[in-house]
């Protein structure tokens, strides 16, 4: 019995970028097609077929030669008209993403992209709304919920290790370079909040996602921002004055009494486990998870240290962890929501990471904006 195999055209706008190229098109979309396609069953498969489109064809020519996919183009509108693409997938700047979702709502296609949605609350709400009104498949990439350390978080939250958690702590960040002496490993945008960057609309999308789906929905946001570094050097090194937020500081509560504190920086260097760390503090036990590992520390191997400044700290409190074993097989987290995607297209699988999910996320950057500019508590109502 000869297999199904679902073909699936892909058009996969702004894939150029660090993001498109790395996460989205080498390591899911390539090695889906690698391994066969994505198993619906042992005699059904979907197969993606995608076409890079971007500006700069010299660009998307180098990387159809390094990722083995060989059609790309800079005419949006033609694969746009073409009917064999039936998903959009949409990783260009912020600002240029609404009207590309709302071009391809227009050609009818499957809208899938990447956050934020949109450069407001508003603009993002009227995306799912037009997606939902055209009967568009549409989801938002909300990737860190596949990562393996918060993946053995959610675990631990299932199997009441925690008791009744009290608190969740977030550090993010690494020293992003200035470009003087050193180039930055980030494209200059970033720093520009005419161009929509800034730390704070990059990164409470992210937290807000996080807290919902794995500790309790946000019910309110206390929020500083800053912009330490004032210049730094362009992608032609041209200086450039830093308009927007390198560094976010943010208390979140939480609708089941848990209060949540992340530190999101360009301008930190690290001393932790990873780039990115949790901390879970709960009646019967705590744990810390990084990227792809997790430690934890249970009530009854908790140390009871007393303040003495007056003498070496006789405790080594990097002792007392366990780390949580490998009970699973991790993928790339891009690369498994891409598949659940994918389902959901082909077969009408469930998939809850819509738009209006992704709204919520410049929802939550936008409070915490306000919640800079009045240097006080916002409440965060539903959408």
């Amino acid at each position: 019995m000869s297999p199904t195999i679902h073909k699936v055209g892909i058009i996969m706008n702004g894939v150029t970028g660090r993001m498109g190229t790395n996460q989205h098109l080498m390591r899911s979309i390539v090695e889906i097609i690698k391994q066969g396609g994505v198993k619906v069953s042992p005699s059904e498969f979907i197969m993606p077929d995608p076409v890079l489109v971007g500006r700069d064809a010299v660009k998307l020519q180098k990387l159809a030669e390094l990722s083995g996919v060989p059609t790309f183009t800079t005419d949006l509108e033609s694969v746009m008209n073409n009917p064999h693409y039936q998903i959009y997938f949409d990783a260009q700047t912020t600002g240029r993403r609404a009207d590309g979702v709302r071009q391809a709502v227009k050609a009818g296609k499957h809208v899938y992209c990447e956050k934020p949605t949109a450069a407001s609350t508003e603009v993002a709400l009227e995306l799912y709304e037009l997606c939902k009104k055209n009967n568009i498949k549409n989801g938002v990439v909300q990737d860190k919920l596949w990562l393996p350390g918060l993946l053995k978080l959610k675990r631990l939250i299932q199997n009441d290790f925690f008791g009744e958690i009290l608190s969740v702590r977030g550090e993010f960040g690494y020293w992003v370079f200035e470009g003087h002496t050193i180039a930055a490993q980030r494209p200059s945008w970033n720093y520009r909040k005419e161009d929509d960057g800034g730390i704070i609309v990059d990164m409470l999308c992210h937290w807000r996602y996080v807290l919902d789906n794995i500790f309790g929905k946000v019910k309110a946001v206390s929020c500083l921002g800053a912009t330490h570094i004032k210049e730094r050097i362009d992608e032609n090194g041209q200086p450039y004055k830093c308009t927007a937020d390198d560094a976010a500081y943010a208390t979140f509560e939480l609708e089941n009494n848990i209060i949540a504190h992340f530190n999101s920086s360009w301008t930190v260097r690290v001393r932790r486990d990873d780039l990115l760390t949790l901390q879970v503090d709960g009646t019967k036990g705590s744990a810390v998870a990084g990227l792809r590992e997790c430690y934890t520390q249970h009530y009854g191997n908790t140390p009871k240290p007393v303040w003495n400044p007056d003498i070496p700290q006789p405790i080594n409190f990097l002792e007392g962890w366990s780390k949580v074993p490998e009970q699973e097989v991790f993928e790339n987290a891009f690369k498994v929501q891409w598949e659940l995607f994918l389902k959901h297209v082909v077969k009408d699988t469930p998939f809850p990471w819509d738009l209006r999910e992704g709204a919520k996320g410049v929802q939550l950057a936008e409070k915490g904006l306000e919640s800079w500019a009045k240097r006080g508590w916002v409440d965060v109502p539903e959408l």
